[in-house]
């Protein structure tokens, strides 16, 4: 009932937003991974990029939503797979949202290009952090090298797709908060870069809870995420959305519950 990052705000709160599908797999480790369940999935049987796009079409059309998403795990790791998928989803939902989302850390300007060529009009792509080292601690990375060459892809990858496909795509960003990793400075740096490519992106700051490897960690209040939404907002970001404990709120604080 939700979406994900890049879902637009103004649909949810009314019944189904999206039939959702998740890959199994994941280049990054993070230790509080909220769907460890279908990243670190081994058994289930692997089905082609055809059949999953009935599938979750079927699930669309029984629950009437606007918009069909693929997450995971990563689903961009497979593009031969992901690229047909989209295909096949552009086939048989003509007219219909059809949404990415990824963390953004392999994909390039031409597999951005194949995708939208494909279908895909609604990416969601979650930079996570700003600094290296915060990325570092929310992924589980420990070369530094790696973890700086997928931090600056995701940024450099959101920016070419607002630049290249605002009026084609619809395009959100995600940022991953929990005060035992970032501080309320980065967030205004993440707010000035993220106002420095577009001040009305979409922009959805999720609140890490215990999950995973990371079971000890306190979930945000929802004071505090009310505090994340005023620092981004004041850095002149126009459409910030903040999860929480009691549900998404959005610009001018409307509430979607779960």
């Amino acid at each position: 009932r939700v979406g994900g990052k890049a879902t637009p705000w103004w649909e949810v709160g009314y019944g189904y937003v999206e039939a959702a599908i998740w890959t199994a797999g994941c280049n990054l480790r993070c230790p509080q991974c909220q769907n460890y369940t279908v990243t670190y999935d081994n058994s289930t049987e692997p089905v082609t990029p055809q059949d999953a796009a009935r599938i979750v079409t079927a699930c669309s059309r029984r629950y009437d939503t606007k918009g069909i998403a693929i997450s995971g795990g990563e689903p961009t790791l497979n593009k031969r797979w992901l690229v047909r998928f989209f295909q096949e989803l552009r086939r048989l939902n003509l007219g219909k949202r059809l949404h990415l989302d990824s963390n953004g850390t392999v994909l390039t300007r031409d597999y951005v290009d194949e995708l939208v060529e494909s279908g895909c009009n609604n990416i969601g792509v979650e930079p996570k952090a700003f600094r290296i080292e915060t990325y570092m601690k929310i992924t589980g990375l420990e070369d530094h090298d790696v973890a700086k060459t997928y931090l600056e892809n995701s940024w450099d990858i959101l920016k070419y797709i607002v630049d290249e496909y605002n009026r084609q795509v619809y395009v959100g960003a995600g940022i991953a908060y929990n005060k035992e990793w970032m501080t309320f400075e980065e967030l205004e740096e993440i707010g000035d870069k993220i106002a420095s490519i577009d001040p009305s992106l979409q922009v959805t700051v999720l609140d890490y809870f215990p999950s995973f490897r990371r079971r000890w960690l306190k979930r945000p209040t929802v004071e505090e995420m009310l505090k994340v939404k005023k620092i981004l907002e004041e850095r002149g970001l126009k459409t910030v959305i903040v999860q929480t404990s009691i549900g998404h709120l959005g610009p001018a604080n409307i509430k979607s519950v779960y």
